[in-house]
């Protein structure tokens, strides 16, 4: 027993034009099908541009007043309509991501305020138009934020009333059957010696078993299926909100900071504590989470054969941490991507270098410096530069108080002199080298101005030179000591090596909702593009000759193979318990008793 895709006179065997039948699916020009055919779907209808809304304007200044409050109200209806549909909502969405490009591509101002600096010097005039746009500061624009927000505005207008549809159609039942089931889509029908309301508890008891909600009207039972169809259409509008509502408000209450951390040193939450730090508009201090942590010891090991040599094998930073002020001290070890939690805020590891022990003499042997000095990182292989500066404590030989700048240039594993540049040949400290040229005179920072920690401002510095006028530069390995000259003192490089590591430290709320609100959004795509919502009728009424007469017709919400497929499959077991009766004439032929009982077919079905 299967259905047929075309329209079938009952009875007749004439088949209508294909075309003809898809006239009548969803609206019925001669009322047919009635409430049968209304929307499968609780999306609004588009409307055209309209008219005059205020209709003939009557005299005088009370009829121009009530014609115009009605062209407002129209015009405002309109425009609210046009809003909330689906096709308005997909180009602000388009628009969204149209504006998220130069946000991407251009240097924006709350992430590096430098670049965009620099971009407006090298290039003035397209620097001026970028800022006239906003361009630099894309994602709080006016132009971006009223996209962002027309198409929240857009998707709540859509939601809300068709929530309330989908509640309504929940709580109704499916409509009744049609005049005319053979004008449907799917449709079968055949003769039986059931009686009508025995074939109707059977359909209505095995469309019941299919999940169907099904009930009795009349002569017929009506049935639907497929509502998790709106369902997810509707989650996935839903999701999409509280995607925007979260990445919004990452967006205003985000903090993200940076801090270098050497070996033996801590940290505690407190901007005043970070390298840079940058937040959202409605960022407090208040928000920060209170912890604070210590670096005990930074492992790294590394490849040291094959095409792989040099990438990290082992990266990790073994930290002591408290939360609140008097927590108490726990033991953790973070890596690349396994970042601490602390409450909102996750620590990640992003960086790691060396940081050489130095100690600074003045020509009397007294240490005016001894620290660990880190240097950035150059290349994979570790080569590092930096700079150390002795601000405070150091007088020259002639007694005048000066301070000392010496430019750096560390290699974890250098080559051996005379084989090459001094470039370090592999990450890990199997052969340390620090290369050091010194400076006497000011660094400059006693203006206020700020300076770059791995660098030397030498306009205000003499470099030290031998009494033949060579500059003075030194090559050294751990515990070795370059001597100034003039008996201006030394500097030693000591046999302890730090290494340092950088941590990241965020706070991002709404992450975890944006992600929910993103599966949520596939799961309900998923179901919106791939469950059916249809309706089915099965019609059982007695016959002029007395004979049941049985009619089953399925209508869905757009075209598809499988409605005539489940028609069929439901037509079957229903044809199971009310089998087709055989005509008279066919009764009264006599039959092989050896010959095998057929079954006729269903009247209409494809065979």
């Amino acid at each position: 027993m299967s259905t047929t895709d075309t329209d079938t006179d009952t009875g007749t065997g004439r088949t209508k034009d294909p075309a003809t039948a898809k006239r009548h699916i969803g609206v019925s020009a001669d009322g047919e099908l009635g409430e049968a055919g209304s929307q499968l779907s609780t999306a609004p209808v588009d409307t055209a541009v309209p008219g005059s809304f205020g209709g003939p304007r009557a005299p005088g200044a009370l009829g121009w007043l009530t014609w115009t409050g009605r062209e407002v109200v129209g015009w405002a209806r309109w425009f609210w309509r046009q809003l909330t549909s689906m096709r308005v909502a997909l180009i602000l969405l388009f628009l969204l991501s149209l504006g998220a490009i130069p946000g991407s591509l251009i240097p924006q101002s709350g992430t590096d305020a430098q670049k965009v600096a620099d971009f407006k010097d090298a290039h003035s005039i397209l620097g001026s138009v970028y800022d006239k746009l906003g361009l630099f500061h894309v994602y709080s624009s006016v132009w971006f934020s009223a996209i962002y927000i027309l198409l929240f505005v857009s998707l709540i207008g859509c939601i809300v009333p068709r929530t309330w549809q989908f509640v309504g159609q929940l709580r109704g039942r499916p409509p009744g059957a049609p005049k005319r089931l053979n004008r449907l889509p799917a449709y079968a029908t055949w003769r039986t010696g059931a009686e009508p309301e025995q074939v109707r508890e059977a359909a209505l008891k095995i469309l019941k078993q299919r999940r169907f909600r099904a009930h009795i009207e009349k002569d017929a039972v009506a049935a639907e299926k497929g509502y998790l169809r709106e369902t997810g259409n509707l989650l996935f509008h839903i999701a999409l909100i509280v995607m925007l509502v979260a990445f919004a408000w990452g967006q205003l209450f985000k903090s993200e900071g940076n801090k270098l951390i050497v070996e033996g040193d801590g940290f505690s939450n407190t901007i005043s504590q970070y390298d840079d730090f940058k937040s959202g508009n409605l960022f407090s201090t208040d928000d920060l989470t209170p912890f604070s942590f210590n670096l005990k010891k930074f492992t790294g090991t590394y490849e040291r054969n094959g095409p792989n040599k040099g990438t990290p094998r082992t990266y990790q930073a073994a930290i002591t941490y408290s939360v609140g002020a008097y927590g108490k001290e726990k033991k953790t070890t973070v890596k690349v991507n396994e970042p601490l939690k602390i409450g909102d805020s996750k620590v990640y590891l992003t960086a790691h270098g060396y940081a050489p022990v130095v100690t600074v003499r003045d020509g009397k042997g007294n240490v005016v410096y001894h620290d660990a000095v880190p240097m950035l990182p150059l290349d994979p292989n570790v080569t590092s530069q930096g700079a150390i500066k002795v601000m405070d404590g150091y007088k020259n030989a002639q007694g005048t108080s000066e301070q000392l700048g010496f430019s750096a240039f560390f290699v974890p594993t250098f080559a051996g002199a005379g084989k090459g540049d001094m470039f370090s040949q592999f990450p890990a400290l199997d052969f340390p080298v620090l290369a050091l040229s010194g400076f006497h005179g000011s660094l400059g920072v006693d203006a206020g101005i700020p300076q770059n920690v791995y660098q030397l401002d030498t306009s205000k510095m003499k470099q030290f030179k031998d009494a033949k006028g060579n500059i003075v530069k030194a090559r050294l390995l751990p515990g070795e000591t370059m001597k100034l000259p003039n008996g201006a003192g030394s500097i030693t490089f000591d046999k302890g090596i730090k290494e340092w590591a950088n941590f990241q430290v965020t706070q991002q709320p709404g992450s975890d909702w944006a992600l929910i609100g993103a599966f949520t959004a596939i799961f309900g795509l998923a179901g919106s593009l791939f469950i059916q919502r249809r309706r089915v009728w099965v019609r059982a009424a007695t016959g002029a000759d007395g004979v049941t007469v049985v009619e089953m017709a399925g209508l869905g919400r757009s075209e598809s193979a499988k409605l005539p497929e489940e028609l069929g499959d439901l037509a079957a077991l229903v044809h199971e318990q009310a089998p087709t009766k055989p005509d008279t004439d066919e009764a009264a032929v006599e039959t092989d008793p050896d010959a095998e009982p057929s079954v006729p077919a269903a009247e209409g079905a494809e065979k």
